[in-house]
């Protein structure tokens, strides 16, 4: 089953009232996991980084300052993760510095996610990978020699359940730079799980990547697609969110097991669909069949068309008249 990453990250604006109104949102949409981010700002941040340039839309000062405004607390994280069970969905966090990781494991997760900024953080990925924790890797902006070291490092360190997900970083991702085909390059290279970590506008590029084999999809979900805040302008709206994850499972149906077969749906429509020998005019007993005596028509359920050859030269065992389907019990078995 395709997991499904409700992304609220940093949507909740530091409200820890928001965070558990976004989580029961993505438990009514379908997900899988209520994902957030764990940080202490002046850890992960100098005082003089810059931010990016779709977050200088909303900031225009020191990354440090915005991520503060955006921070929660060790409490609030485990009142969320408590939340999480309550409402049946489940916790996942990203940690973005070496404290908040020892948090998120204190907290006995069995899975962390690890944002693309943090591929290059090897010391942190060691960690990760000596705590045992099957690891979710975003590889946005990365190499593929930049993926294969780090996984490297988590696997050296330990780590033996690691899923890769394709992704882009940029906000909104524009559609002609997504590469969805890297998914199959990142499985073809490592032969690990592969999954795509979703940033463009709309629905249909997460539900192709789906239809390619993505074992986990991850989406930024917001309240309000137009609030001010670094993510909310790539994320989905609740509806559109919720229109995904059926997409998804609907996809996911269809794949089905690849196994070809006629389908259990369509085995009465074989009789209606398929053809039959037919014969061409009426034909009276005894009569030896020509090619001309024969033509294939629907229904099927009588001699198959692929057996023509054979039935030419045969004897009829009784007369049969014109459109009569074929079978075998119409003519003489001379031995």
């Amino acid at each position: 089953m395709i997991e499904i990453i409700a992304e609220i990250g940093v949507n909740h604006d530091g409200s820890l009232a928001k965070a558990r109104q976004l989580v029961t949102v993505a438990r009514d949409c379908g997900a899988d996991w209520a994902k957030f981010q764990t940080f202490k700002a002046a850890q992960l941040a100098t005082d003089t980084a810059p931010t990016a340039a779709y977050q200088r839309v909303h900031h225009a000062g020191p990354q440090q300052t915005m991520l503060s405004r955006l921070e929660l607390g060790e409490d609030a994280f485990r009142e969320l993760r408590a939340f999480c069970r309550e409402v049946g969905i489940s916790f996942l966090s990203t940690p973005f510095d070496p404290g908040s990781l020892e948090f998120l494991l204190s907290l006995g997760l069995a899975t962390v996610k690890v944002g693309s900024g943090e591929l290059t953080n090897l010391p942190l990925l060691e960690r990760l990978g000596a705590a045992g924790v099957r690891v979710i890797l975003s590889t946005g902006m990365s190499t593929l020699g930049e993926v294969e070291r780090a996984i490297r490092a988590l696997q050296d360190a330990g780590c033996r359940e690691l899923v890769l997900l394709h992704c882009v970083t940029q906000y909104p991702t524009p559609i002609d730079q997504v590469n969805l085909r890297a998914m199959a390059t990142l499985r073809s290279a490592f032969g690990l799980p592969v999954g795509y970590s979703d940033h463009t506008p709309g629905i249909e590029v997460a539900v192709a990547a789906a239809a390619l084999g993505a074992v986990v999809i991850e989406k930024h979900l917001t309240l309000d697609p137009t609030a001010p805040g670094p993510d909310h302008a790539a994320s989905s709206a609740p509806a559109e969110f919720a229109a995904l994850v059926r997409a998804i499972r609907n996809v996911e149906a269809a794949l089905g097991d690849g196994v070809k077969r006629p389908a259990a749906c369509e085995l009465p429509n074989r009789v209606v669909a398929r053809k039959s020998l037919v014969a061409a005019r009426d034909l009276a007993a005894g009569a030896v069949i020509a090619a001309g005596d024969l033509v294939v028509k629907r229904p099927g359920g009588g001699i198959a068309p692929r057996h023509r050859d054979r039935v030419i030269g045969l004897r009829l065992a009784r007369a049969v008249a014109r459109d009569t389907v074929l079978s075998w019990d119409d003519f003489r078995h001379e031995s």
